[in-house]
């Protein structure tokens, strides 16, 4: 009597699923964040193509972007990698990353995959958490519980394959952010340990981007005078050879009500008329400048949000 083939094991999460998103914030939290109970885990922010993994049960991996392109063509040899190392049924959330001359490199990630080869640059999958194991989907699991699932499922597996460098110390996280900025590492990104997987943005993830704080000149308000919804600032921008040049930028994101109301009184009958700036659309320009202190946060995600206004000096 012939035995029966088992049942394969269903595949409970497939494509696509929207991404768990975190919140930009100024500083690292610490555990004792009187809003999360439970403490964080804490992972460095890797520049990079975020991209969700699946194993699928056909001997396809669909690597999933952001907005649910399927990116396994401009990666396949990662595609193939974990075709052969993971179950079918597994789900990955990570990033995709390449690296050169020791550092990560975004803009290789924007090459096609026969000039990567050609160039000999390596990419890498690094997995931050787990959504599916075969046959159970895992999202509503605490964060606690999905890394350590996700370590089982990557326990005998090498690069390019492997998952990022996390861990509960406050003190270590803020080391990392400082001493890993030089490898292209954008910041860190702090994770509640009590978080279920749930889709779009949440304050249960946070990141905390590299940053730069300066002084720029105040040239002019968005949006109505009295109300302004960002502002047009000048910055020096220094030059390797010596040569000093300034660029204009708009801040972003939107000014705080409290903020808005404060450059509002500021400016009041200082404001021009209308006017239409190259680079950023409708302005109005003011009649002086003001001394005001932004912050810039650095790598590919630039922006420039406004802290405050200083005296002039």
């Amino acid at each position: 009597m012939t035995t029966p083939n088992p049942m394969p094991t269903p595949i409970e999460v497939r494509p696509p699923v929207d991404v768990m998103r975190p919140r930009p914030v100024d500083e690292i939290p610490g555990h004792d964040t009187g809003s999360t109970a439970g403490g964080f885990q804490y992972s460095v922010k890797l520049d990079g193509f975020r991209a969700l993994a699946f194993v699928l049960d056909d001997g396809k991996v669909f690597l999933q972007s952001r907005s649910h392109r399927d990116l396994s063509r401009e990666f396949p040899e990662i595609a193939a990698y974990l075709r052969d190392h993971l179950p079918p049924g597994t789900v990955l959330d990570g990033e995709l990353c390449a690296y050169r001359e020791g550092r990560l490199s975004f803009t290789d990630l924007l090459r096609s995959h026969s000039d990567r080869e050609r160039s000999g640059v390596p990419v890498s999958y690094i997995a931050f958490d787990i959504l599916a194991v075969p046959g159970r989907d895992v999202r509503a699991l605490p964060l606690r519980d999905r890394w350590e699932l996700l370590g089982a499922a990557l326990q005998d597996i090498d690069p390019p394959l492997q998952r990022v460098l996390a861990t509960l110390d406050e003190e270590t996280a803020h080391t990392w952010f400082h001493d890993m900025r030089a490898v292209g590492v954008e910041g860190i990104v702090a994770k509640a340990l009590n978080s279920p997987y749930r889709a779009g943005g949440t304050w249960a993830w946070r990141k905390i981007r590299h940053s730069d704080t300066r002084d720029g000149a105040l040239l002019g308000v968005f949006g109505p005078a009295e109300r302004p919804r960002a502002l047009l600032v000048q910055l020096p921008d220094d030059r390797p050879d010596d040569r000093t040049d300034d660029r204009t930028v708009k801040t972003s994101p939107q000014l705080t009500p409290t903020q808005s109301q404060q450059v509002g009184e500021l400016v009041r009958g200082r404001v021009g008329e209308l006017t239409e700036h190259p680079d950023h659309g409708p302005v109005r320009l003011l009649t002086e400048p003001f001394l005001v202190e932004v912050r810039q946060a650095v790598g590919r995600h630039e922006t420039t949000r406004f802290i405050r206004v200083r005296p002039n000096e």
